[in-house]
């Protein structure tokens, strides 16, 4: 066989082992996992950090003072040296729609050594120590819930045991841009973190979704959570892999009831939220960075290359080779498409998609090494690798 076939072969041999050895990371149907309602509700603080958040807040917050609970529950929006008047907005649609009991603070400039979400965060939960809740839900100022999305977090933590219950919320899929970026995003975290793997016992893998994170408190204080993740630039990964770390118990899944409202309507938007975190994945590491391309390109863009070009020169085994290793490919992608409720005819564009994911990754690598550093809301900091983490 050619080389072209036996580099086939083996993108070929990598697709059956990620189909059935990468904990089936392509199902979508991890969901909030069984559970009953407990016969005392216990109470639960939310924790929203906002930063010039003024353009989505109204989708976002009146759902959050609307959660059906039967507990005692209370949300403090902690804004973080907004310049839009977000935390006027909130007190606004407070008074508008009324609800949960809500208390907008500030925590100042962060000092030296703390990413801006992460001070925001420790802020707001330092606020809501004070009522001594059993649980806080971590949630980010662009996602909406739906009224019984507390409710059923917190039964789904009760029942399983659960010291962190987190969903990946439902991305806006709106745009051209959207829809070829966005369930691929997904997929791509799930290829990295498979969900099955993050819910059981004694199994290494930890993540979390940063929109959506139910937190025991005790776990949070056993972890020191925030302070103890303060340098992290995935936050939600690394407060994962803290309280996984000490013994707790975490589970994560596609969210049913929690949708991003936030808009990423121009290529240029996603790029930024791919490209201010890749870098940091791979540990700012020149050789895992070279890892990546190596293996995107052989995992991604072998298959359809191979194909084209064995049909182009008659070379009958590179391109069946490419094709079935294209056709596993697209298989993989369906569920998640089919979650997204997007066409299927999206899926054979994954190699696409992952053709723009490797330039992102590079391009983060680029603006590493230029200093630039990273930023949270337009907020840069001087030291490269003191970074935040999600922002979607």
């Amino acid at each position: 066989m050619s080389v072209i076939a036996w580099t086939a072969a083996v993108s070929l041999a990598a697709w059956l082992w990620l189909l059935l050895c990468q904990g089936f990371f392509w199902r979508t149907d991890i969901r909030l996992p069984e559970r009953r309602e407990p016969d005392d509700w216990p109470s639960v603080c939310v924790v929203v950090p906002a930063r010039d958040e003024a353009a989505v807040l109204p989708a976002s917050l009146p759902s959050l003072l609307a959660q059906d609970y039967p507990g005692r529950a209370e949300v403090f929006l902690v804004d973080d040296g907004s310049a839009d008047g977000t935390g006027e907005l909130a007190h606004e649609l407070a008074r508008r729609y009324g609800g949960l009991p809500l208390t907008v603070s500030s925590p100042g400039e962060p000092p030296a050594g703390w990413a801006g979400k992460l001070w925001a965060v420790r802020h707001g939960i330092g606020l809501a120590r004070a009522r001594d809740p059993e649980y806080l839900l971590l949630t980010d100022a662009d996602i909406a819930h739906e009224p019984e999305s507390l409710r059923e977090l917190v039964a789904a933590a009760r029942t399983g045991g659960f010291d962190v219950v987190s969903q990946m919320a439902r991305l806006r899929v709106e745009s051209l841009w959207e829809r070829l970026v966005v369930p691929a995003f997904v997929y791509f975290f799930a290829q990295l973190y498979p969900f099955r793997r993050i819910g059981r016992r004694g199994a290494r893998t930890a993540a979390a979704a940063g929109g959506c994170v139910l937190l025991r408190t005790e776990a949070a204080e056993r972890a020191r959570i925030p302070d103890a993740i303060r340098h992290a630039v995935i936050d939600d990964v690394a407060l994962a892999r803290a309280v996984k770390g000490g013994g707790g118990h975490i589970w994560l899944g596609l969210a049913e009831r929690v949708d991003s409202v936030r808009p990423y309507p121009r290529l240029h938007d996603l790029w930024r939220m791919v490209s201010r975190s890749a870098y940091a994945q791979l540990r700012h590491s020149l050789l895992l960075l070279l890892g990546t391309v190596a293996g995107l390109a052989l995992i991604y863009l072998v298959p359809p290359v191979a194909m084209v070009a064995g049909l182009a020169t008659g070379r009958t085994a590179a391109a069946a080779l490419g094709g079935l290793a294209w056709l596993v490919m697209t298989g993989t992608y369906i569920p998640m498409l089919r979650y997204y409720r997007q066409p299927l005819w999206l899926a054979p564009l994954l190699p696409f998609t992952a053709f723009l994911y490797l330039f992102m990754t590079v391009d983060s690598a680029v603006q590493h090494y230029r200093g630039r550093g990273a930023a949270w809301k337009g907020r840069t900091y001087a030291r490269p690798d003191a970074v935040v983490g999600d922002e979607t």
